[in-house]
């Protein structure tokens, strides 16, 4: 297939099942947050019409950066009636469309990226969002991949957060400098409830890690519900790539908006 404008190389093979939101009934564009003495680029989407303040939800990109399919992502939860946005998290450290294998991507931008930057830098997206419509009192974030495990980290670090949907993250690893800390070892620091959202064949994220990580929730008693989708692999949400598994997604999405109306978010 062609590569598609929008996505990152290191994306590619593109599928043919992508899907595009259409703008009409939502405003959405690229905005600059300030953050730790810089300005983070972000792209943000909200319904045009709102009465009073939104609830906000914080979207964190994949290893692949604020591309196209984040974008989307964000035009879909503006349709749902939330203020949504996606920071580039990279923006220090590189541009992941300079790479176009995941390899390189990882070993030369992600892995420089420090956890303890992400989650400021993330603050800082809390109280723009905030301060440009939307409802800090009902503050929810999702992220995919990389933005998974990120999304894990952040309900143990931000105690006004509402809520957190982690799609396909990782939840043990490697201690490293910049990440010191994965899912597993923040069960007991849990500020918000968590929904997770995994594929029985993703061959990244071992099953075996999956019930590590309900026996650390279990043991810690936290607000948390993992589950895992049998026939789907990782990135299954992922509509642009081959690893999209479409009956999978969509249930997922739904048990989003549901999990995000249980907590504060827009009724279902």
């Amino acid at each position: 297939m062609t590569e598609k404008t929008g996505f990152a190389p290191a994306a590619a093979p593109h599928a043919s099942t992508i899907v595009s939101t259409p703008e009409a009934a939502i405003t959405a564009g690229e905005t600059s947050i300030p953050s730790q003495g810089e300005n983070m680029p972000a792209y943000h989407a909200r319904p045009k019409s709102a009465d009073g303040p939104l609830p906000i939800v914080i979207v964190i990109q994949e290893i692949f950066g604020v591309h196209e399919h984040i974008r989307d992502l964000c035009r879909r939860l503006a349709l749902e009636g939330y203020l949504a946005v996606a920071p580039e998290l990279y923006f220090r450290q590189g541009d992941p469309n300079d790479y176009s294998d995941i390899p390189t991507l990882l070993s030369n931008l992600v892995s420089k990226v420090p956890d303890a930057q992400v989650l400021a830098d993330l603050d800082h997206v809390a109280s723009w969002a905030a301060r440009n419509g939307g409802d800090p009192h009902r503050l929810l974030v999702t992220g995919f991949c990389w933005g998974g495990r990120i999304s894990w980290l952040y309900a143990a670090h931000n105690p006004q957060l509402k809520a957190a949907v982690a799609w396909y993250g990782k939840l043990v690893g490697e201690k490293t400098l910049n990440s010191p800390k994965h899912p597993v070892d923040i069960a007991t620091e849990l500020n918000a409830p968590v929904l997770g959202l995994y594929g029985g064949q993703d061959t990244g994220i071992s099953l075996d890690s999956v019930e590590t990580m309900r026996h650390a929730l279990r043991a810690a008693n936290a607000k948390a519900e993992i589950v895992v989708y049998p026939d789907a692999g990782h990135a299954f949400n992922a509509d642009y790539r081959p690893s999209y598994h479409a009956e999978s997604a969509k249930d997922g999405w739904q048990r989003m908006l549901a999990w995000f109306s249980q907590y504060g978010g827009k009724k279902v």
